[in-house]
């Protein structure tokens, strides 16, 4: 019964969508640290500046505020204060996310 249903053009379509769902989540993975610019010998806890492709929605300020404060936006980039260098990798996984550095300071 298993062998039938591995047969079947339905189990090809969906071990098809699971292979991809797995290829993109480890593209996720590998880019992310790409993405980070500058954090060598950088403190436990960063001010950064995280830049959009867009400008940042409710739901981007929303998500960033789970690893740091957000201290505001800029066209299209949000500043998060306080955030976990160990978390500079999960920040940076989104695809929409295309650099995260530090926030400079006095800005």
């Amino acid at each position: 019964m298993l062998r039938d249903a591995l047969r079947s053009r339905k189990a090809h379509i969906l071990l098809a969508v699971a292979g991809c769902y797995l290829v993109w989540q480890l593209w996720l993975t590998i880019a992310a640290p790409y993405k980070l610019v500058n954090f060598a010998g950088a403190p436990e806890r960063v001010n950064i500046v995280v830049t959009l492709p867009f400008p940042p929605e409710r739901f981007h300020v929303q998500l960033f505020q789970t690893y740091g404060r957000v201290s505001g936006t800029q066209e299209n980039a949000v500043e998060v204060r306080g955030v976990k260098r160990a978390d500079l990798t999960t920040v940076a996984r989104p695809y929409w996310v295309t650099r995260v550095e530090p926030l400079q300071p006095g800005g």
